[in-house]
């Protein structure tokens, strides 16, 4: 009889260790789910301050670019300005007169002409890349030929 009790106490003991063995397993599952939810919430907002910082000095960048083009003694300063955004990994978006217009580069506040094809008539803000992605477009004029 008392062996019965025994066995049927062992049963219940491993049982009940099974149980609390699965639930262990699933805790760690939930836990480990939620600290890469974490890890990829962190990396999205790292990448959006980052963002956000480089865009802010875009108005700088478009004021010394002119200033550049205006006065002659400031030439030396773009090679500085070019190296500078390269090493940021920031590029500007080819806008140049003549370039076909894409829309998803390209944000056009004027259009000219009734043809078929749309080219760039005129670049009236750059627009730049920035690791490979349009931060922003480059504001055209754009011509219908």
């Amino acid at each position: 009889m008392k062996k019965i009790e025994n066995n049927k106490k062992n049963e219940e003991l491993e049982e009940k260790i099974i149980e609390l063995t699965n639930d262990l397993q699933r805790t760690r599952a939930d836990f480990e789910n939620f600290r890469k939810q974490i890890e990829v919430q962190k990396n999205t907002e790292r990448e959006t301050v980052k963002f956000a910082t480089v865009y802010k000095i875009l108005p700088l960048l478009d004021d010394m670019e002119r200033a550049i083009n205006s006065y002659e003694e400031l030439a030396p300063l773009k090679k500085s300005l070019e190296k500078t955004m390269q090493d940021l990994d920031l590029a500007r978006i080819a806008s140049e007169k003549g370039v076909e217009f894409n829309p998803d580069l390209h944000e056009a506040v004027m259009v000219e002409g009734d043809g078929e094809k749309e080219v760039i008539a005129e670049t009236l803000r750059p627009g730049y890349f920035y690791e490979g992605k349009v931060l922003r477009p480059a504001m055209v004029k754009v011509q219908k030929v």
